[in-house]
C-alpha cells in the first residue's frame, strides 16, 4: 500500500506544485485529531482484551459512528477559523469537503480493528491495495484536468470511502442491533489513557506542519510535507508493519516476560537491520533521488530530506518500545511518557524555529535520541532489557550501514552522465555492500533470513512439479 502510493504521490507531485501539497498539510493536524477522537481509545482496548464479546464491538461501532458525524460536524464549524488562521481563504471549503472522510472512517474502524486483532493483514491488504489504487487513478485524472489542490482532496476521500466498501466487502462481521454503556465503561478504563495519549500523539506529531504552515508559506510547507512523505515511505512502513504485528503478538506473552523479551529482542534486531541501512542510503542519494522523481522544481526539499532521515533512523525503535507498554497494560506509564516526549517538541521548536525549518529538523534528532532512551529505561524496568543492551544489539547494523553509506557517497563523487544513472549505481552499490558486509561479519539477523531464505529456494527445487 505504501508502494502504491509512494508511486501516486510521485505522479501528483510532478503534475501538482508544493503549495498545493502545503494547503494540505496546514489541515493535517485537524483530520488527525479528529481521527483520534473516532478511534477513542478503544481500538487498542478491544486488542488487548482477552475476550470481547458481540456486545463490546456493536457497542464500539454504533459509539464510533456517533462520534464521527460529531467530529466531521465540528471541523465544519471550525472551518473559517482555521482559514484565518493561516491567512488562507480557500482551507474553509477544503476543511468542510475534507471531513466526509471521518464519517467514513467511523463506519469501517471496527472492522479493521477485529481484523488486527485476528492478525488477518491479508484482508486489510487487499482492501488498502484496491482502494489506493483506484483512489490514485481518481486524483492522477482531476490532476491531469486541472483541479489542483481538489485532486488531492478528492483522492484522499475516494481512498476512505473505498477502503471502507471493500473492508465490508471482504470482512464477515456485522452488527447487531446491541449496545452497552457498560461495555463501553470497561474499555474505557484501559482506553480513556490510549485517547488522551492518542490525541497528544496525534497534536505533537503534526505540531511541525502546524508551526511551518503558520511561520512560513505554503511553498514552504509543501517542500517539508514532500520530504516527509519520502522518508516516511520506509520507516514509518516498517513502523507500520511492526507496529500492527508486534502490539496483538506481545500481548499474548505478557504474561511471560522471559518470553516476551526474547521475541521484544528478536524483533528489535530485524527491524533495526532493515531499517538503518534504508535511511542511510536514503540521505546519501536524497539530491539525484528528487531530481528524478519528483523534477527540479522539488529541489528545495532536498535537505530536509537528508536531515529528516536521520530523525528518522531511531523512529521504528522508539515505536516498538511503546508498542511494549500498550501490549503489557501500561498505559498509564505510557502516557507519562508521551508527556515528557511532548515536552521536549516544544522546547525544541520554541528553541530552534528562529533559525528556520533546518534547524527545527536538527532539534527532531535530537529529540528521537531522547525519545529512545525513555522509552527503552521502561522496556528495562518490564522485562530486564535496558538500553545498554539495546545499543549493543543495535550497533552492528548500525556499523554495516554507516559503513555502506560512506561508500555510496563516494561513488556519487564520480562523474556520471546524469542523475539517473548515478542513482541507479548508487543503490546498487549501496545495496551490494550493505548485503556483502552483513554475510562477512555474519550478523545474527541477516543470517536467519539468508537461512530462511534459502530453506525456501531449495524446497521448491526438491518439490515435485504439480504440487
Amino acid at each position: 500500500m505504501r508502494g502504491v502510493q509512494f508511486v501516486i504521490g510521485i505522479v501528483l507531485a510532478r503534475l501538482l506544485f508544493p503549495k498545493d501539497f502545503g494547503l494540505i498539510g496546514m489541515l493535517t493536524i485537524f483530520m488527525e485529531l479528529a481521527q483520534s477522537l473516532i478511534d477513542s481509545g478503544f481500538q487498542a482496548a478491544l486488542i488487548q482484551k482477552r475476550e470481547a464479546t458481540p456486545t463490546d464491538t456493536c457497542s464500539m461501532f454504533y459509539f464510533n459512528m456517533v462520534i464521527g458525524i460529531a467530529a466531521a460536524g465540528l471541523l465544519c464549524l471550525v472551518a473559517p477559523w482555521i482559514a484565518v488562521f493561516y491567512h488562507q481563504p480557500i482551507l474553509a471549503p477544503l476543511m468542510r469537503v475534507l471531513s466526509l472522510t471521518i464519517v467514513i472512517s467511523s463506519f469501517s474502524l471496527i472492522q479493521s480493528t477485529l481484523l488486527i486483532k485476528q492478525l488477518d493483514f491479508k484482508t486489510q491488504g487487499k482492501a488498502s491495495l484496491g482502494a489506493g489504487v483506484l483512489s490514485g487513478i481518481v486524483g492522477i485524472s482531476m490532476a491531469i484536468s486541472g483541479f489542483g489542490v481538489w485532486s488531492l482532496v478528492v483522492q484522499q476521500i475516494s481512498r476512505a470511502f473505498l477502503g471502507a466498501v471493500f473492508i465490508w466487502l471482504l470482512n464477515d462481521w456485522r452488527p447487531a442491533l446491541i449496545f452497552s454503556f457498560k461495555s463501553l465503561r470497561e474499555m474505557f478504563r484501559f482506553g480513556s489513557r490510549i485517547l488522551a495519549s492518542g490525541l497528544i500523539n496525534r497534536i505533537f506529531d503534526n505540531i511541525y506542519f502546524l508551526v511551518i504552515g503558520k511561520l512560513f508559506s505554503a511553498t514552504d510547507l509543501g517542500f517539508f510535507t514532500r520530504a516527509m512523505t519520502l522518508q516516511s515511505v520506509p520507516s514509518q512502513t516498517l513502523s507500520a508493519m511492526v507496529g500492527r504485528v508486534t502490539f496483538p503478538v506481545f500481548s499474548t506473552m505478557m504474561d511471560d516476560p522471559a518470553r516476551l523479551k526474547r521475541g521484544f529482542k528478536r524483533a528489535l534486531i530485524f527491524l533495526v537491520l532493515v531499517n538503518f541501512p534504508i535511511m542511510i542510503l536514503l540521505a546519501v542519494i536524497a539530491r539525484p533521488l528528487v531530481l528524478v522523481l519528483l523534477s527540479e522544481k522539488w529541489a528545495e526539499c532536498i535537505p530536509y530530506l537528508q536531515l529528516l532521515c536521520l530523525a528518522g533512523m531511531l523512529f521504528p525503535v522508539v515505536l516498538i518500545n511503546s508498542n511494549l507498554l500498550f501490549a503489557m497494560g501500561q498505559s498509564k506509564i505510557h502516557l507519562r511518557v508521551e508527556i515528557i516526549k511532548k515536552a521536549f517538541i516544544i522546547i525544541n521548536i520554541a528553541m530552534t524555529w528562529r533559525w528556520g525549518i533546518s534547524a527545527m529538523i536538527c532539534g527532531m534528532i535530537v529529540t528521537s535520541v531522547m525519545f529512545f532512551y525513555l522509552n527503552s529505561y521502561y522496556t528495562g524496568v518490564l522485562i530486564g532489557y535496558p538500553i545498554r543492551e539495546q545499543l549493543r544489539d543495535l550497533f552492528p547494523s548500525l556499523s554495516m550501514a554507516a559503513l555502506m553509506g560512506m561508500g555510496v557517497y563516494a561513488v556519487g563523487l564520480l562523474p556520471f552522465p546524469n542523475q539517473w544513472s548515478m542513482l541507479l549505481v548508487q543503490i546498487f552499490f549501496g545495496s551490494l555492500v550493505y548485503i556483502c558486509l552483513c554475510w562477512l561479519f555474519r550478523l545474527t539477523a541477516f543470517m536467519e533470513i539468508w537461512r530462511e531464505g534459502w530453506s525456501k529456494v531449495s524446497f521448491l527445487r526438491r518439490r515435485p512439479q504439480g504440487k
